[in-house]
């Protein structure tokens, strides 16, 4: 095999030049990945990238739950599969910001690692500055990327989903064609689909915790969106902890609504409501950074000092900066972490598709712990400055 090129490369070239000399004959089976392994002492993304290219080549097929095949002479000279892009990782991220940008550098660290080429598109349209994109808008351009990956032949898919389920016709082909997925951030309930995620539950029980210690009975939740999978196992962990406390669940602060979809006339009306009660909260819980800097904002307007008057907390690192000089105590989400164990669970699914297998037969939720953060684990703290009550 000769020394020059990329690994996978010379794998193809010496099984190509084997076919040819008529070592293995038309119609048995392959070599398989793990043979592929053994034999050139590669990994299993090399050997899958090797295998993958011969099939888009037409030298090898493919036969669904038998395994990878010898192609006939005939099939040889037909055309190779068409707009298969062999090696690539499809990516659909939602979203602007830090927690993002984090995501999509563990993905891309790990397709690097890998020899994996990279297809990103960002599927948010018309984002805001508290966080929000036209819905419509960003399920539809969603679906375009996903259909897009699927009429690319791509190797596997992460997606980070807009809220709310996108077209089933879309994931059910899909499934169809075996291409596995793996979401990260959120999961899609019901749906037997691969997902790495933060323990939200964690999040939303310790960062409430947090708050009863430091002495806030009454907390009141900020949320933005209200259609995923994240936010309800935040709201459940938050629930749980009150009732674990002792505290009643009083609507009027556990209600999930979005905050910052609001105008800035409605957000504020919603804080005056909230602090106007006889018993006003002492706290906001709020969704994420935009929330956080959201209420930061409002609450200097309607003339109530953060800190002083009243503190915050933030669930995720979501938002246009760095939460924490804001907040009492905020959660670090794994978002890095997330990325690669989004790409090294695809691998895994990636390997067993070319085996034949289905990789949708035993899909999971990976779990990543969180790390909760307090202000006095920075050296500077910020104080909003209350504007002049009317």
């Amino acid at each position: 095999m000769s020394a020059s090129g990329p690994k996978y490369q010379r794998i193809k070239d010496q099984l190509r030049a084997e076919v040819a000399r008529d070592e293995y004959e038309a119609g048995a089976p392959f070599i398989t990945q793990n043979q592929l392994r053994e034999r050139f002492g590669v990994s299993s993304t090399t050997a899958v990238r090797a295998l993958n290219d011969l099939v888009a080549e037409g030298l090898l097929v493919r036969r669904r739950g038998r395994g990878t095949f010898v192609a006939d002479p005939a099939e040889r000279a037909a055309e190779p599969l068409a707009a298969h892009r062999s090696g690539v990782i499809a990516c659909v991220i939602s979203g602007q910001g830090p927690y993002q940008s984090e995501v999509l550098r563990g993905i891309e660290s790990g397709c690097s690692e890998r020899g994996l080429r990279l297809f990103f598109a960002d599927s948010a349209v018309q984002m805001t500055d508290t966080g929000h994109a036209d819905h419509a808008a960003s399920l539809a351009r969603q679906e375009q990327a996903l259909r897009q990956a699927v009429e690319d032949r791509v190797d596997g898919i992460i997606l980070y989903p807009v809220q709310g389920l996108p077209a089933m016709d879309v994931l059910d082909e899909i499934r169809a064609l075996r291409i596995p997925m793996v979401l990260v951030d959120r999961y899609f309930p019901g749906l037997a689909i691969d997902a790495v995620t933060a323990d939200n539950y964690d999040v939303g029980y310790r960062l409430t915790e947090h708050l009863l210690a430091d002495g806030h009975e009454r907390i009141a939740t900020l949320w933005g969106e209200t259609q995923c999978t994240s936010v309800h196992d935040r709201m459940t962990g938050h629930k749980q902890a009150l009732r674990a406390h002792g505290q009643p669940l009083l609507p009027q602060l556990t209600a999930l609504r979005s905050y910052t979809a609001l105008s800035e006339d409605d957000r504020r009306r919603v804080l005056s409501e909230l602090l106007g009660a006889p018993e006003p909260p002492t706290a906001l819980l709020c969704a994420h950074g935009f929330a956080v800097a959201t209420a930061a904002s409002d609450l200097a307007a309607l003339g109530i000092a953060v800190p002083d008057e009243i503190v915050l907390a933030g669930m995720d690192d979501e938002g246009p900066y760095d939460l924490l000089p804001l907040t009492s105590f905020a959660a670090r989400l794994p978002a890095r972490e997330i990325g690669g164990r989004a790409v090294e669970q695809l691998v895994t699914r990636i390997a067993e598709r070319t085996e034949g297998e289905d990789p949708y037969r035993s899909a999971e939720q990976i779990v990543l712990p969180v790390r909760i953060r307090t202000s006095e684990s920075v050296p500077v703290r910020l104080r909003t400055v209350a504007a002049r009550r009317p």
